[in-house]
């Protein structure tokens, strides 16, 4: 194919000596955009994969390049002073040379924005722009180079390095390398971190406060102690009876978390996630008054590149349909359903995993069917997770173009919204039904509630393994197994082989362990294996990539030679080989970021080290992101920015479900109620004027109910022990509950606990709101000195402004 003539080089004017060319304002930067329309003016040229260079911006090429700039005309003359370059930032004629000690960084990023904003606007005459073209395979990819600069290295020894990750981060060449908004980004990052260590230290001294009442608990000892109660079965097909005193390390480590330190803790929390956000505000406004973008506007600024991309561009107006509108809620209310749905769905699954598996032939499967319904209920949940991921982000993309919002920023916040949403229902399912569903939905021995009329809405994460027996006045304990019920002579008869016993369902000691369990498995291995997962994944692709093989190298370009070892092919080759990028790549590590705050913040009452951790995973992800974005990944489009964005208004909202929450979780998962209610009303101290006797003695035989066995649904099948036991005289059983041994009605006791913790929820959320609210007053969101310099500014221009009017009045 012949090729066509080669093009004159466009003659550009030097800059004096002493000053730099490679960052010249004015002309030069039409003279750059002028070079890059040039190559799309001949439609008959094939480029095969040749890179063709853009100063600080490269893009590939594979098929025919259609005609992307009409003539090459290019708008490069535009008064826009809201780019922070005076008056005119483009000159038709003057060339702007500027020295090299006043050479401003922030220029080179600005070049950048707007060669990404006419590269990804510019239409050609099919009316495609350059995502449609990727599409084609006619470009296969467009990002700004990571140039050899000095900011660069600095950042890569400096910065991009896990031996510094005790060090401070350098926010300002953060800045002048990725722009604003990944500088704030880190510098919100940081400063979350650095707060997270004073809520780390306060929970982690109220968890070893938590272990020094290991055993001093009465609530603990009484359930140690319970060698002659009697609970009733876990399940209705062949599951024993087991005792009260086989569960004591159970209850030893849930009085460890769940105590009065637990209370202060979560209102602690509720203060310092008010204190970190206004805190937050602060710095935030100190450092973008540095950078002088306090009072930018990221409207005026997109409106500027629509200008500068087209002089004739028409602003879009503010709409609203009410109709669209309504479409759109009603469809986030479909897809809450659809995820509220799902969790149910992994609840049943659970229960029915659990009872095939117990009914199957295999032996294995039988004797290990929780464990098996567990397992495969956890890789299930992860899947579930990994595909709704995807999902939902398609959701919310297309939920936002149905909104039509009139800026990329506004497109930019109603995604956010959304997909926050999705991701916070997706990841919080579990913890949500731990918390306040766990064993309070499934009924009562005799009347349970039934999946599909079948199968018992009560899970059992181990069954018994010390059943009780009736060959011994103490019970002795039985290991359970499916497949042996009518082996009597393989039970042992020494109760010293006994284990402790952790049902799923809520323990007479309370539910609060149940989640601590979960948020440990969260902060601690779902953490560690994402960011093994989040370094190792980038590093294999790029080094996958750099093994495969080069674009076929072509040697004759438009009639020119081409050396084989240009140092400039190598360094877009060596850019071309890293990880893409995309708009997701910085909003993805702030969804990590914030949904991992909710963890800290919103269950923190039942888990005080979730703070502990965060601030330690957070050392490490401060690092790899960093490593992430200078050595695996091309160079993100630089962003100008003077805030985190609605990413504010997300922690906002995270801090009053925080409160929410923590409130929910000592109401009602926690047993720190009903044990007031009984220190308060029934307990030994306020019948008897006795100080010597533990105020909490007998509140376990208080809080458990009487079960007749011959009250047992007529399908239940409890085995041949439970017959034996019968005939030994043995009629009744316990459980967890506040019901009459009569018509298995609530007792008087059930309601009190009931308006107590209905009453505990309303104060606590209204006085820590309430603290939120002063505290937010309390500390202000702009420094004084912020304050004073911008009225210092705003008294200056308005004095320059008077000054000037008089001198064109005396003229």
């Amino acid at each position: 194919m012949a090729l066509e003539e080669p093009r004159q080089q466009t003659a550009r004017p030097q800059c004096p000596a002493g000053h730099t060319s490679d960052h010249q304002v004015g002309a030069e930067l039409g003279y750059w955009l002028l070079d890059l329309a040039v190559p799309y003016l001949h439609t008959s040229t094939h480029f095969l994969s040749q890179f063709t260079l853009v100063p600080g911006f490269s893009f590939s090429t594979e098929s025919h390049l259609p005609l992307l700039v009409q003539g090459g005309q290019l708008p490069i003359s535009s008064p826009l002073s809201s780019l922070d370059f005076g008056a005119q930032l483009f000159r038709d004629t003057t060339l702007g040379c500027i020295p090299r000690a006043a050479f401003n960084p922030s220029f080179s990023l600005l070049r950048i924005r707007i060669v990404n904003f006419i590269l990804h606007n510019t239409v050609t005459p099919d009316l495609e722009k350059l995502h449609d073209l990727i599409k084609k395979n006619v470009f296969e990819a467009a990002f700004p180079l990571h140039e050899k600069e000095e900011v660069r290295e600095f950042l890569k020894e400096k910065w991009a390095r896990w031996r510094d990750i005790f060090c401070q981060q350098p926010i300002e060449k953060i800045r002048c390398y990725f722009g604003e908004k990944v500088a704030l980004y880190f510098a919100w990052l940081g400063w979350y971190t650095y707060l997270l260590g004073f809520a780390a230290a306060v929970g982690l001294v109220v968890f070893v406060a938590g272990i020094t009442v290991f055993n001093s608990s009465q609530v603990s000892k009484e359930i140690c102690e319970a060698n002659d109660t009697i609970m009733c079965p876990l399940c209705d097909q062949k599951c024993p009876f087991w005792l009260l005193a086989d569960t004591c390390t159970y209850a030893r480590v849930t009085h460890m978390i769940d105590n009065e330190g637990t209370v202060v803790f979560a209102m602690f929390m509720a203060i310092w996630a008010t204190v970190f956000l206004e805190l937050w505000k602060r710095q935030r406004a100190q450092v973008v008054t540095n950078w002088k973008l306090y009072g930018w506007d990221e409207d005026e600024e997109e409106l500027a590149m629509e200008l500068i991309n087209n002089l004739q561009h028409e602003p879009r107006r503010y709409r609203h349909s009410y109709m669209r509108s309504t479409i759109v809620l009603l469809l986030v209310l479909l897809m809450i359903v659809v995820l509220i749905g799902i969790a149910h769905a992994l609840v049943i699954y659970r229960v029915v995993a659990t009872a095939l598996f117990t009914q199957s032939d295999s032996e294995f499967f039988r004797e290990q069917a929780n464990l098996v319904a567990v397992m495969t209920g956890a890789v299930l949940h992860y899947i579930t997770i990994v595909v709704m991921t995807k999902i939902n982000r398609r959701v919310a993309l297309f939920l936002c173009d149905l909104e039509k919002p009139r800026t990329f920023s506004q497109r930019e916040n109603n995604f956010t919204i959304k997909i926050f949403i999705f991701q916070f229902l997706t990841n919080f399912s579990s913890l949500i039904y731990i918390a306040f569903f766990l064993g309070r939905i499934n009924g009562h021995p005799g009347n349970y509630v039934r999946i599909a009329g079948k199968w018992r809405l009560e899970e059992v994460r181990d069954l018994p393994q010390n059943p009780v027996t009736p060959y011994h006045n103490s019970y002795l304990a039985i290991p359970h197994c499916p497949a042996r019920h009518n082996q009597i002579s393989a039970w042992p008869n020494s109760p010293s082989e006994s284990s402790p016993l952790i049902p799923l369902q809520c323990h007479p000691s309370g539910c609060i362990t149940d989640l601590f369990i979960q948020m440990a498995i969260i902060m601690m291995l779902k953490q560690t294996i994402s960011n093994v997962v989040e370094y190792l994944v980038p590093w294999l692709a790029h080094k996958m990539r750099k093994r495969q093989k080069r674009p076929k190298e072509k040697h004759l370009v438009l009639g020119e030679e081409e050396e084989a070892e240009d140092p400039c092919k190598k360094q877009w080759l060596s850019n071309y080989q890293l990880n893409e990028v995309n708009i997701f790549s910085l909003f993805d590590e702030f969804l990590e970021m914030v949904i991992q705050y909710s963890f800290t913040t919103i269950f923190v009452a039942a888990f005080p080290l979730a703070p502990l951790l965060a601030f330690f995973n957070n050392l490490f992800e401060i690092r790899l992101d960093a490593i992430k974005m200078m050595r695996l990944r091309r160079r993100m489009v630089p962003r100008k920015a003077n805030d985190i964005g609605i990413w504010v208004q997300v922690l906002e909202a995270i801090g009053i479900l925080a409160v929410i929450g923590n409130g929910l979780v000592i109401a009602i998962t926690s047993d720190f109620i009903p044990v007031q209610v009984y220190k308060y009303t029934y307990s030994p101290c306020m019948k008897e004027n006795n100080t010597a006797v533990d105020c909490l003695t007998g509140y376990i035989n208080h809080s458990l109910s009487v079960f007749h066995i011959e009250h047992f649904e007529p399908d239940t099948n409890l085995g041949i022990e439970t017959i034996d036991l019968v005939k030994n005289g043995t009629t009744l059983c316990r459980y967890r509950d506040y019901r009459n041994d009569e018509d298995y009605s609530y007792t008087v006791q059930f309601w009190h606990v009931f308006a107590a913790r209905l009453a505990f929820l309303i104060l606590f959320e209204h006085v820590a709101l309430c603290v939120k609210l002063i505290a937010a007053w309390y500390v202000p969101d702009v420094p004084l000195s912020v304050k004073n310099h911008l009225l210092d500014e705003k008294h200056n221009n308005l004095r320059k402004e008077l000054s000037m009017m008089e001198y064109s009045t005396e003229v």
